[in-house]
């Protein structure tokens, strides 16, 4: 599988990841629970490296392609 998310965005992909998961977790009341499924797709793009989104529009910010 050819990554296609470059590795500065891929790091930021998964600290956006976690702060939205725990946005959701952390949150007192239920009105912010479903920003952790949100925070779901970039954590899992950003550790896997690939983009399913940047594979339609044929985008590629990786440098090298594994």
């Amino acid at each position: 599988m050819k990554q296609n998310v470059g590795n500065i965005e891929r790091i930021l992909r998964v600290c956006a990841g976690v702060i939205l998961i725990a946005i959701a977790v952390f949150a007192t009341d239920l009105t912010y629970s479903w920003v952790g499924w949100i925070g779901v797709v970039p954590l899992l793009t950003g550790l896997l490296g690939r983009c399913p989104v940047y594979s339609i529009f044929g985008i590629n910010t990786c440098k090298y392609s594994a």
